[in-house]
């Protein structure tokens, strides 16, 4: 396996493909070295039909080479990822791909060796290389939308750990809850008062009913309480402290270089010095100064993160 492709890019450029595997969209992007965009692609995904998964993603990166003219190898993010134990999918929320050899049948597909990692894994990777917080030696990169995830990236590299859970911060419990906070709701995980269950963009909704214009999402709290609704502010503030106790607990365990936010909610400007005010009453020193950091990249940070999975042809730290 990889002969065909071996021998198709000799004498070119390789390039650096990524595949963003999402549950509704596969997007593959072909990067220049220097980080530059050759070529993109997208189109829906196929649902409910994992050959068919497979098919897709082997077209669009036949279709970015097209467009550039040239070969690349492979990363593709996935909503999931592959457990060590059995070498299958786990955790995606497209179940279709769950207990499945993906990076097997990838492999196959495009002859050649394909890399997965997690999206948050590959959002967290895509911000450390070339992104808001390039240079920095540890990142740790947070997504906030309709879960809560994260990625940890050391010196470029993920950092997945020994059960490719490392970063999942989420699913660890509220630091130092209040009397009104416990016991917290009831997460999909099967336990009570994840953190996912407190900072997902649904609960800050939730926090907020009875504000002006009944906030249907996360946004529309962050709107009214910049407005000046008092029932969105508070809500806002209650989630304000709670991701500084998150994070606070974070960086007493990893003191990150930085730590770079994502997801829909990341787009809330009041998430960035409203935190870092608030860190120094949970953090472990006597001065606190990891920076906040909004994504350059924006939803191009998966994409981008799975080209990156084949680190030598990384840009070089400057």
């Amino acid at each position: 396996m990889g002969g065909a492709w071996a021998r198709r890019s000799a004498g070119t450029m390789a390039l650096q493909i990524g595949v963003d595997l999402g549950g509704t969209k596969i997007e593959a992007i072909a990067l220049a070295r220097d980080g530059h965009v050759l070529a993109r692609e997208r189109t829906p995904t196929p649902a409910g039909h994992y050959e068919a998964i497979v098919a897709a993603v082997r077209d669009l990166v036949l279709a970015v080479e097209r467009r550039s003219g040239l070969s690349g190898s492979v990363g593709v993010a996935t909503p999931g990822a592959l457990s060590r134990a059995s070498g299958l999918m786990k955790n995606a929320n497209s179940i279709v791909l769950n207990g499945r050899p993906l990076d097997r049948d990838l492999a196959q597909a495009l002859d050649r060796p394909v890399r997965l990692e997690n999206d948050a894994n590959c959002f967290a990777l895509s911000e450390a290389v070339d992104g808001a917080a390039a240079g920095a030696r540890v990142v740790f990169g947070v997504i906030l939308g309709t879960g809560v995830g994260g990625g940890l990236v050391i010196e470029r590299r993920i950092l997945a750990g020994r059960h490719h859970i490392a970063g999942e911060w989420g699913h660890n419990g509220l630091p130092w809850p209040r009397p009104e906070e416990l016991p917290g709701a009831a997460c999909y995980c099967g336990r009570r008062g994840c953190l996912e269950t407190f900072l997902c963009g649904a609960a800050l909704a939730r926090d907020a009913v009875g504000a002006q214009g009944a906030p249907s999402d996360a946004q529309a709290v962050a709107r009214a309480a910049e407005a000046g609704d008092p029932v969105a502010r508070a809500a806002l503030d209650r989630y304000l402290d709670r991701l500084a106790r998150g994070l606070a607990g974070v960086i007493n365990i990893l003191d990150p270089d930085a730590i770079v936010l994502g997801g829909g909610l990341s787009n809330i400007e009041a998430l960035y010095g409203g935190v870092s005010a608030r860190l120094s009453q949970y953090v472990f020193s006597d001065a606190i100064d990891t920076p906040i950091l909004a994504p350059r990249h924006g939803d191009s940070s998966g994409v981008r993160g799975a080209a990156w999975l084949w680190p030598a042809e990384a840009p070089p730290m400057g």
